[in-house]
Parts: C-alpha cells; structure tokens; sequence
C-alpha cells in the first residue's frame, strides 16, 4: 500500500479519523520515514505533521539542520496540495526561512493555502516548537495531472 492509497478517496471532503492517520503514517516511506515525521492532522487546505529531533537531524554545531525544516515543510506541504486537489502534486520552488534555533524536542509543520489554484497551488508551512515559530517555508506546488 502506498501513501495514495492509504489516504482513500481524493480530494478529501472531511478531516482524516485517528485510525486513518494511523494507517497512513504506517504506510508511509521514503524521506518522511527517514527524518521520522508523522502526520497528526489531515483535512482539505490544512496539513499538520511533527518529528521528535534525534541525532540525526542534527548539524555539526548541534543545531537542527535547515535541511530537516525544508524537507517537513515539502512534505507537509505537498500532502496538502494533494488532499485537497486530489491528484499528484510536485514541488515547484521552496523557500525557507530559519527564525529560531531548535536543538531538541518536538517540531510541529503546519501547511495552509495562499493560492490554490487548477494546476498550480502556493502554501505557507510555519515549523513551530512549543506554539514558537522556528521557520516559515512557502511552497508552490504544480499538479502533475492537470490540463
């Protein structure tokens, strides 16, 4: 099963159930699976998604990697243009900016629309750690499929 699959019928109309996150985040790979991020909140136009920081996303100095909060932030922001269109997105340009440093805890990305639009949708995800912006991204994605 893949992450399209797990999430059923697209676009979708209503929030995910507990049980679906679930299954969703049991089926998902790839670089999510890499940086251990796990997805909290799925509805139309709102995507939420936190990772716990380890080691790994750390850089040299101590600090998360910028790279960590880019990738949340594609992620996050993607599964959103998908949900709510309901066909295959990909990123089309990302732009973070880091306001905080973050060297432990919980990270929480949370995607809302700027622009949705038929083939082309712009989305701000604000990284957070204890209600504190830590970076802002904007996003554009590009439908895949759209004609």
């Amino acid at each position: 099963m893949t992450l399209l699959d797990a999430l059923g019928n697209l676009p979708l109309t209503q929030p995910l159930t507990p049980e679906q996150l679930e299954t969703l985040n049991a089926h998902n790979g790839g670089l999510d699976q890499t940086i251990h991020l796990r997805y909290c909140h799925i509805a139309p136009r709102c995507v939420r998604a936190r990772l716990s920081v380890d080691d790994s996303h750390l850089q040299p100095a101590g600090l998360v990697h910028g790279g960590v909060y880019a990738s949340m932030a594609e992620s996050v922001g993607s599964l959103a243009s998908v949900v709510t269109l309901g066909e295959p997105v990909v990123g089309a340009n990302n732009s973070t900016d880091f306001l905080a440093a973050v060297s432990s805890g919980d990270i929480e990305a949370e995607a809302t629309p700027i622009h949705v639009g038929r083939r082309t949708q712009l989305w701000r995800i604000e990284c957070t750690q204890n209600g504190r912006v830590v970076a802002v991204t904007t996003l554009r994605t590009l439908a895949v499929n759209s004609k």
